[in-house]
């Protein structure tokens, strides 16, 4: 435990990629097994302790100290195991020699609410403050230290001197502590044999478009659809009937929200789509998409009843095939893969998959103007794809491109705010806003209609942790309430009407476009000016 803990520490205090690379491919190389594989999956977020969460170490903390300096000392500090760790008592008796991180691993693994208070504080009691942190980090699986999992398996390869790429595809049949993995990668043995299971592989990304000059001989356009970008894949064993699993944009398996898509593609292969909620509520055509706003409704359900299949009824439009039938197609340039894709799309069911339109457009300035007049729910923008690009996992300079629509915009005023986490942990980052609902002169109230935390260079976010600290009239906690004084341009990509909210609507991807130090509060946006941008 105490080399994981240095790793962490030393991570923690490093902001240079290359150098973080070297941090983790040293410890992989020195490291026996499991420990090194358990620090993998930490790193890559692939660890889960249902039983310990931020409220226990909480209290178990104002068990052990005042409650008060507790509470102050987590809101100056911002992370709740960087607070434990240096607040926890030491114990007076020897408790013995510190758990390896295979140990740990093994204890938070077998802990239950009813035990984790008692367990929890046995393992604390044999650490130092580093091992503490390091320990709670693991254990909340939130990590928070500048490390990405695709950070960590570019390091894992160059530690093993293999291609990330293999890294990737192998990396989603594996389980910690990935013996098998290292086997291959350190020792030599065969690959991992995956070929017939229903595996999630990487998904092809696209850099933001900046040079307005591609030829659209060399690039084909598409509408970049706003739902979640998800992936089907169906295998099996030959002569047995296989498994339809689907996977979101980060890998995470959600076929038990959508088990009518696994249900409906049941052929031999993996596609590449965006998942959408059909029908003409909520902004859609009929038969067509509804806005992001109905695809929440089905987000993150680990049930679905019939009247949600009903009332929400999911498809997915596909961009892309992978596999199909056997045969791996990623080596073949996208309009090949584009004419497959288009044969193998009558094989599927129209009520559950449709294609994703090219657009027609002689010149760029053409498509530059379609792009300019749409403004559908349903749509985020554009995506440019050189047709002779072959699949290949991550963003490749070059090959594919994002053009999103402009940003809708609207002036709020800044209520509330919060510290932020990790780098953020010292500064008010958190921001809630609201416009006014009627005449500011008259009377009239603010209401929240969102919450940011982006947009904003660092100068900027210390100036508006200053404003912060300088204009608060209330505390509930955590949160600071500051007068009604500071204007923030806000940018978001689209309104929705929302019964979860006092201001009855809500905001699609809200961020701080411009701090308005100039404008004074009453000259902000009313809610109708808000609402007028609904589309529901």
């Amino acid at each position: 435990m105490e080399k994981f803990a240095a790793l962490i520490d030393a991570l923690v205090y490093t902001r240079g990629r290359n150098e973080k690379l070297r941090l983790i491919a040293a410890y992989l190389l020195r490291t026996p097994d499991p420990d090194r594989g358990w620090a993998l999956a930490a790193l890559t977020g692939s660890l889960d302790f249902p039983a310990v969460k931020s409220s226990t170490i909480r209290r178990l903390l104002m068990e052990r100290v005042d409650p008060v300096l507790w509470t102050l000392s987590r809101d100056f500090v911002g992370d709740t195991a960087e607070t434990a760790s240096l607040l926890w008592p030491e114990p007076a008796e020897a408790t013995g020699a510190a758990p390896t991180l295979a140990e740990a691993v093994e204890h938070l693994s077998r802990m239950t609410r009813a035990s984790v208070a008692g367990e929890l504080a046995s393992l604390l009691d044999r650490l130092d403050a580093a091992g503490r942190y390091a320990l709670l980090k693991l254990a909340t699986g939130e990590m928070r230290i500048g490390v990405s999992s695709r950070l960590a398996k570019v390091a894992f390869a160059d530690a093993f001197g293999v291609a990330v790429d293999d890294v990737e595809e192998h990396w989603h049949g594996q389980a910690p502590p990935y013996e098998e993995l290292f086997a291959w990668a350190a020792d030599g043995a065969p690959a991992p044999d995956a070929r017939h299971l229903p595996l999630f592989r990487p998904f092809m990304l696209a850099h933001p478009l900046e040079d307005a000059s591609v030829s659209l001989d060399e690039y084909a356009a598409e509408w970049k659809w706003d739902g979640i970008r998800v992936q089907l894949v169906h295998a099996g064993p030959p002569g047995e009937t296989g498994e339809t699993r689907v996977y979101s944009r980060s890998g995470d398996d959600i076929t038990r929200s959508f088990p009518e898509l696994a249900a409906a593609f049941q052929i031999p292969g993996i596609v590449d789509g965006e998942c959408m909620v059909r029908g003409s509520h909520q902004g859609g055509e009929e038969g067509g998409a509804a806005s992001f706003n109905a695809l929440q409704q089905r987000l993150g359900r680990k049930t679905v009843s019939r009247t949600m299949l009903t009332d929400y009824p999911a498809f997915v439009r596909l961009y892309d095939v992978l596999h199909w039938r056997g045969e791996d197609l990623r080596a073949l340039p996208w309009s090949e893969r584009r004419r497959r894709l288009e044969s193998l799309f009558a094989e599927l069911p129209p009520s559950h998959f449709d294609l994703s339109q090219i657009i027609a457009a002689g010149t760029f300035d053409e498509l530059a103007q379609i792009r300019a007049r749409t403004r559908d729910d349903a749509i985020e923008g554009l995506m440019l794809k050189r047709r002779d690009s072959p699949y290949v996992a991550g963003r490749r300079a070059g090959l594919w491109y994002k053009w999103k629509r402009d940003p809708l915009l609207i002036d709020c005023v800044l209520m509330y705010a919060q510290r932020g986490s990790g780098k953020r942990s010292s500064y008010y980052s958190d921001y809630t806003f609201g416009c006014w609902d009627g005449d500011p002169d008259a009377g009239a109230e603010l209401l929240p209609v969102g919450k940011a935390y982006s947009g904003f260079t660092d100068e900027e976010l210390v100036r508006l942790d200053r404003h912060v600290r300088q204009h608060t009239v209330n505390r509930f906690g955590p949160v600071r309430e500051t007068d009604r004084s500071l204007v923030l341009e806000i940018a978001f990509d689209s309104a929705h009407l929302s019964k979860r909210h006092k201001s009855g609507l809500s905001m699609r991807f809200p961020r701080v476009h411009r701090i308005r130090w100039d404008k004074p509060a009453h000259e902000a946006d009313r809610i109708e000016a808000l609402r007028a941008l609904v589309r529901d």
